[in-house]
């Protein structure tokens, strides 16, 4: 599947300040300064980078493909998003 990570990326700029939950259900929001998410629940920043390497693995049913990348949790809950993915995967 060829996914244009600047569609995605606009799609996350778009919901910034938005509940997300985790998986295991934690609810979370975040802020994006240049190509760096910040989560609102860890002090763990999140390049885009790992975005796109995320985006090779969707769809996803869990974390465990991502578990190589940076905040494998998040990277799920938020491409794994209905307002995210838009139905594409």
């Amino acid at each position: 599947m060829n996914i244009d990570i600047n569609t995605v990326w606009n799609r996350i700029i778009e919901h910034q300040g938005e509940d997300f939950r985790q998986i295991r259900g934690q609810i979370f929001t975040y802020s994006i300064k240049g190509s760096v998410l910040k989560p609102s629940t860890t002090d763990r920043n999140i390049p885009k980078s790992e975005f796109v390497k995320a985006l090779d693995h969707v769809p996803l049913k869990n974390t465990i493909p991502l578990q190589n990348l940076q905040a494998p949790s998040y990277l799920y809950a938020i491409l794994m998003d209905c307002r995210i993915c838009k139905g594409l995967w």
